[in-house]
């Protein structure tokens, strides 16, 4: 049994075949599903898809791309709006600069209203942090000492001092397809050390497909792949991973009732 812990079902890739898409996910053992926000204003998208399948679950947040189109959105908008039955997290949020696509100080306001959101439910905030390893330790260690709140590190691209310092705060750590590309060592390195009780897979669907799916869209039943290669990373067999990362998973998605 296997859970995609982080996937994008509302964008165009992926409603175009959605039954299709659930159907593959069943054959390959992906049991369930959460649908990441995006943009807070299309919350009624996500929360709709939600509604239509019995093992997919939403959640409410402002990616960092478009932190600065979203800045009307304040952390008591993302408490309300996680209400809903099947939201069951905060985010995405976080640091990219990497691309750069919105301010850097829009998005730091972004990554600190959804951890106060995450703070007042004890829902998990989803958090992307790409190419901002110092500014997203930094952040982390200082809104921790205010009060604790659970998080995920989603698709972890970062070096092994962010894993260990995200860690060392309860957090949780997500593989992608990335970790199947042959360049992926230092992310390969994390995967092998993360604690047993600490990390998930994922797929990000419909992007980073994982090898043997390269360069195609991805889809939540090839999160089995990315299952397979933090198996053998670990030495564990595909049946004991996916026992620890579904238990991982219920245990920070708890609003699920996974267990």
């Amino acid at each position: 049994m296997l859970i995609d812990s982080h996937c994008h079902l509302d964008f165009e890739t992926l409603t175009a075949d959605l039954d299709g898409i659930m159907a593959r996910a069943a054959a390959a053992g992906v049991t369930g599903m959460v649908t990441v926000s995006t943009r807070v204003d299309n919350f009624s998208t996500y929360a709709a898809l939600a509604e239509r399948f019995s093992n997919v679950w939403c959640s409410v947040g402002t990616h960092p791309h478009n932190a600065d189109q979203e800045l009307h959105i304040e952390t008591s908008d993302l408490v309300r709006l996680s209400a809903h039955e099947r939201c069951v997290a905060i985010g995405e949020a976080g640091l990219d600069y990497f691309y750069d696509n919105a301010p850097r100080e829009a998005q730091a306001i972004g990554l600190r209203r959804h951890i106060a959101a995450s703070r007042i439910t004890n829902l998990p905030l989803i958090i992307h942090s790409r190419a901002a390893d110092d500014d997203m330790a930094a952040i982390l260690e200082e809104e921790t000492g205010q009060g604790a709140f659970p998080f995920v590190l989603h698709c972890f691209t970062a070096g092994m001092d962010l894993a260990r310092r995200a860690l060392a705060l309860g957090g949780y750590i997500s593989f992608s397809g990335i970790v199947t590309f042959k360049n992926a060592k230092e992310i390969q390195e994390v995967a092998a050390i993360v604690p047993a009780d600490r990390y998930l897979v994922e797929t990000d669907a419909p992007y980073l497909a994982p090898i043997p799916h390269r360069g195609q869209p991805n889809e939540p039943a090839f999160v089995r792949h990315t299952a397979e290669k933090v198996a053998e990373i670990r030495g564990l067999s595909l049946e004991q991973l996916g026992t620890e990362t579904t238990s991982n998973f219920g245990r920070l998605f708890s609003k699920t009732g996974i267990s």
